[in-house]
């Protein structure tokens, strides 16, 4: 028994040490649902990931943590001896999730979404949102924050680019723009 324990622990390692594709599919043999094309940066999928189903697209990133159980019941164990409470996690197509969020028993989270980093996700949440905070409301619909996207001064066409490639481009941009703003502020002195 000991020696099955250590080869899990030690399979579990070297998935959280491989490529997403494995994670993915170390996950869907513990019987987690996850759709096509998606990406984890994260283990941190529950002691129960069979009850948690990831739709088509879905990108996760690192430090967060899914949690189907609520632990809490154990300060009732006089009332509920042996009794542990459960709870099913949904996210659905084309959602980001950021770092270091937490998804709670009995949470939705609908298509085309956004959950910002840190966020303390419970509830349901409709399709097209931008959701953040502790705990997690929509903020926005994802058609406003597209508009924000398109106005964005950041906003660079560097996609599919080699950090190498990418990074002077980047610097240029932000020096331009220091630049700009510094003799903005000069003009308006004078």
């Amino acid at each position: 028994m000991i020696f099955i324990t250590l080869l899990r622990r030690l399979e579990r390692f070297w998935v959280s040490k491989s490529s997403s594709s494995r994670k993915i599919k170390y996950f869907r043999k513990q019987g987690m649902k996850v759709g096509e094309n998606c990406r984890f940066e994260t283990m941190e999928f529950s002691t129960e990931p069979y009850l948690i189903e990831i739709g088509n697209g879905v990108r996760i990133a690192t430090g967060t943590l899914f949690i189907a159980h609520d632990a809490g019941i154990g300060l009732f164990s006089n009332d509920f001896p042996d009794f542990d409470v459960f709870g099913k996690i949904t996210v659905g197509d084309n959602v980001v999730i950021g770092a270091k969020c937490t998804i709670l028993p009995n949470s939705t989270i609908g298509n085309n979404c956004i959950v910002g980093a840190g966020s303390v996700v419970r509830g349901k949440f409709p399709d097209n949102s931008v959701i953040f905070g502790n705990p997690a409301k929509v903020f926005m619909k994802m058609s406003v924050l597209k508009l924000l996207y398109s106005k964005s001064q950041g906003l660079l066409k560097t996609r599919k680019m080699s950090d190498r490639k990418k990074k002077p481009i980047v610097m240029e941009h932000f020096a331009k723009m220091e630049l700009e703003n510094k003799n903005k502020l000069e003009s308006k002195k004078a």
